[in-house]
């Protein structure tokens, strides 16, 4: 492989999307094991700039082939002194500076913005135990000291914030034993309160309130030592992440839980099918509000909508979800429904002087 490369910032250049989707590939194949998290070109560009400003970099060997890639996400209605950073390097051209030479791109690119914190994610197929590991100061989770990832971060002074823990579900779920479950659960919730369901865009009669769920969400879950504040989400913005889903070819299934004698919304689930594997989906958010909780809606919830998956995707087998290791409600409720451990993330911030 030759010595010489350079960097380029694909911006409008649609000729040098595939070599960016195929650096994110093999990043994630090397690192996972599997491809259940690669990506299609139309889902990372598929995205708009209205609510994160984005930016996409590729590191090209003199043949063309793919050595790197990087993104920068920066918030635009709401945590705008914070920037996401992504970098990483394929297998063959470690250790020839080029995540060095990405990653100094971004920061610059991030000061100019006037983004004062730094956040990324390291990803690990399994959760260390023991010697040579690195735990948040939450106490909850640890990733490897030794892991390639966490070498860079820690290098350029990131620190450790939180850990999640990502598991598995095999599915379709047995029918019987999901029934049981459901109506246990749902005999413990009550009259007052009743499941909705749909797939794609969000019924206009939803629209308001799931604005107040998705800003709830990012206030509710644990956030660690993270810098994060109020997301202000409203029924427009709840559209445009309609649309913007369609348009990459992620498929939306919802359901919801109303306490009837409001007609208030107080939680939802979601599951994200993708384009470029019908066996494995994404279990999005899940959140039912502090108010209401205590009363198996969490469980009733995911039930509703892994029966929506049955029936609309039966060739799914594998639903994949990420949550915080201090979230031990939402923990507890995967582990009961048979979601198993599966590697995990490390979540860290960096404070730019």
């Amino acid at each position: 492989m030759s010595s010489m490369w350079t960097l380029h910032d694909i911006g409008d250049r649609a000729d040098l999307r595939p070599a960016y989707v195929d650096a994110v590939n093999a990043v994630v194949v090397d690192t996972w094991g599997r491809a259940d998290f690669s990506r299609e070109e139309r889902e990372l560009f598929g995205r708009d700039q209205r609510y994160q400003q984005r930016a996409r970099l590729v590191a090209l060997d003199d043949d063309g082939s793919p050595l790197g890639h990087a993104g920068l996400e920066l918030p635009r209605a709401d945590n705008t002194r914070v920037a996401y950073v992504e970098v990483g390097t394929v297998p063959a051209a470690r250790g020839r500076g080029i995540g060095s030479a990405l990653y100094d791109e971004l920061v610059a690119r991030s000061r100019r913005a006037g983004r004062t914190v730094l956040m990324a994610s390291t990803d690990h197929p399994s959760e260390p135990q023991g010697a040579g590991t690195l735990a948040p100061p939450t106490g909850a989770g640890r990733v490897s000291t030794a892991a390639p990832g966490v070498r860079f971060a820690l290098r350029r002074g990131f620190r450790l914030e939180q850990v999640e823990r990502h598991s598995v579900l095999d599915v379709p779920l047995e029918v019987a034993d999901a029934a049981g479950r459901t109506a246990r659960a749902q005999a413990e919730a009550g009259d007052d309160y009743r499941v909705h369901t749909w797939s794609g865009a969000t019924p206009a009669q939803w629209l308001d309130q799931m604005a107040v769920l998705h800003t709830r969400m990012s206030t509710d879950v644990p956030t660690a030592g993270l810098d994060w504040t109020e997301e202000r989400w409203d029924a427009e913005r709840v559209q445009d992440r309609d649309d913007e889903h369609a348009r990459r070819g992620v498929g939306y299934l919802t359901a919801v839980v109303e306490h009837v004698p409001s007609a208030t919304l107080v939680g939802y689930t979601s599951i994200l099918t993708v384009p470029h594997t019908p066996l494995y989906v994404h279990q999005d958010d899940t959140l039912v509000l502090r108010e209401h909780r205590g009363r198996r809606l969490g469980m009733l919830l995911k039930l509703a909508n892994l029966a929506r998956l049955a029936d609309e995707h039966p060739e799914a087998r594998r639903v994949g979800t990420w949550n915080a290791q201090e979230n031990s409600p939402m923990l507890a409720i995967n582990v009961e429904l048979g979601f198993r451990p599966a590697g995990g993330s490390g979540e860290w911030q960096l404070t730019l002087t």
